[in-house]
């Protein structure tokens, strides 16, 4: 997809913090993090949002949330907890159309959030 950070991201023209690699899956961590562990896990293929899943690629699914408790794991706040949430549409906050899941931990997160 063009004008895609997320894609320009996966085809490394613009360089990651890479933290989790697969065929389907990239993770890496957000530039602009919202807690001590923030990392951003998004398939390879160009997908907008929840929106856009139909039969076709809602199996890419497990593959994130598999990353979402690799990376957990490596990163020690599997014990401790973390949240894994993703922004659907502008008034959610989505503000690349890239479906992609954010990875939270390493203290204590409030609820509700936002």
């Amino acid at each position: 997809m063009e004008n895609c950070i997320f894609c320009d991201i996966i085809e490394g023209r613009i360089p990651c913090d890479k933290v989790y690699e697969d065929d389907q899956v990239l993770a890496f961590k957000d530039i602009n993090p919202e807690a001590p562990v923030h990392v951003l896990i998004i398939p390879k293929e160009h997908i907008e949002s929840i929106n856009s899943l139909d039969e076709s690629n809602i199996n890419i699914l497990a593959p994130i949330y598999r990353a979402a408790r690799i990376i957990a794991q490596e990163l020690k706040i599997a014990e401790s907890g973390y949240r894994v949430v993703t922004n659907c549409g502008k008034d959610a906050g989505q503000t690349v159309q890239h479906i992609h899941f954010h990875l939270l931990g390493g203290r204590s997160l409030n609820w509700p959030p936002g």
